[in-house]
């Protein structure tokens, strides 16, 4: 038992280690539940006499925690009463015959082997490999023509579910699975794995998986080497332009108020990229100058385009400037376009009020 715990833990490590560059999206609670349905047969896992079968159904209803591990609550009912039990048959007839001979209502833990040791590629495969063990409550009753037999046991269930996905969205399964459900008995029996107190089934079955949060009918696997790569072209593209992003900014705010600069006021009026059009903020700046006054402007281009562009568009800006001024019956004393006057130049007209 030490060297397959052992075997276990370093198998989950593997996987672990595997898919590291890898995230599986967040499970929310309503995630990844399914229903599903079976029928089968069981026999006495002594296999001293394996006729008749006990003719089964069930119902189960589970939820996924990871593309490896989730839990599953599921109830069986025997239809028939071969049993091993104190090595007596027990069969029943005549008048007094019941329809369901037992049940059992258990809690299983799943292990999906296939994703654990071959790892998740996003999307449940074709075909998997599953294994469930679990712990529940075995309650028997029934009565011959001549003896009566009840009983209520604890039980123990292992198996394994061979798996069929089908879809391309993976919303239904079929699936077999063979397994031993223990009857592990009672007080005053001592509880044991006992061969002549378990059955031997095999179940074939259908589940169908509800479609979870994310859109989808498992789980979601973001590639985060890819997640890197958008995160890092994002920074690499922001780091192009990381000046004119801050020059916008200080400059949005400095037109909201005029400027003092050696007891003349100044006002910095901003343009838009390749336009020597008067906004909204740069009018209202403007016309905080009052009639009357005489003013100087200067306006300059951003350095991206070429000198003789840069010249004629903050020509176009000093003008623009001036012509709204005149209306408005301002004195302008000057208005000149100086182009892009180095690295820092920015997009603006500098207003300046004669002394």
């Amino acid at each position: 038992m030490k060297k397959f715990l052992m075997f276990m833990l370093v198998a989950v490590a593997t996987m672990m280690s595997a898919n590291a560059e890898n995230y599986i999206s967040e499970s929310k609670f309503f995630d990844n539940w399914y229903l599903g349905i079976n029928g089968g047969a069981t026999t006495p896992l002594s296999f001293d006499e394996v006729f008749p079968v006990n003719p089964t159904v069930g119902v189960r209803v589970g939820k996924d925690f990871s593309p490896v591990f989730g839990v599953n609550i599921e109830g069986t009912a025997w239809l028939g009463s071969h049993s091993d039990i104190g090595k007596t048959i027990i069969r029943f007839d005549g008048g007094r015959h019941l329809v369901v001979r037992g049940t059992n209502l258990g809690v299983n833990g799943t292990v999906n082997f296939t994703n654990l040791f071959c790892g998740y590629k996003g999307k449940p495969r074709a075909f998997e490999v599953g294994g469930l063990v679990g712990a529940g409550w075995w309650h028997t009753f029934s009565k011959d023509a001549v003896h009566g037999y009840t009983s209520n046991d604890l039980s123990a269930k292992t198996g394994v579910d061979l798996t069929f996905n089908l879809g391309n969205n993976r919303a239904h399964s079929l699936y077999v699975e063979p397994y031993i459900l223990w009857n592990l008995g009672s007080a005053p029996r001592e509880i044991q794995f006992n061969k002549n107190y378990a059955q031997f089934g095999l179940s074939v079955g259908y589940t169908y998986h509800f479609k979870g949060s994310n859109g989808e009918h498992y789980f979601t696997l973001y590639d985060a080497d890819a997640v890197n790569d958008e995160v890092n072209a994002l920074r690499a593209e922001l780091a192009q332009k990381p000046k004119e992003v801050i020059k916008e900014v200080v400059v949005d705010r400095i037109v909201e108020k005029p400027v003092y600069m050696e007891s003349s006021p100044v006002y910095i009026i901003n343009f838009a990229k390749g336009s020597s059009d008067l906004t909204k903020n740069a009018k209202e700046t403007l016309d905080l100058i009052k009639k009357g006054l005489s003013v100087t402007i200067e306006a300059t281009a951003s350095p991206e385009g070429g000198v003789s562009v840069n010249n004629e568009l903050s020509e176009e800006r000093a003008q623009e400037v001036a012509a709204y001024l005149k209306n408005r019956g301002v004195k302008v004393v000057s208005a000149k376009g100086l182009g892009a006057t180095g690295n820092d130049s920015q997009r603006i007209a500098r207003v300046q009020v004669a002394q």
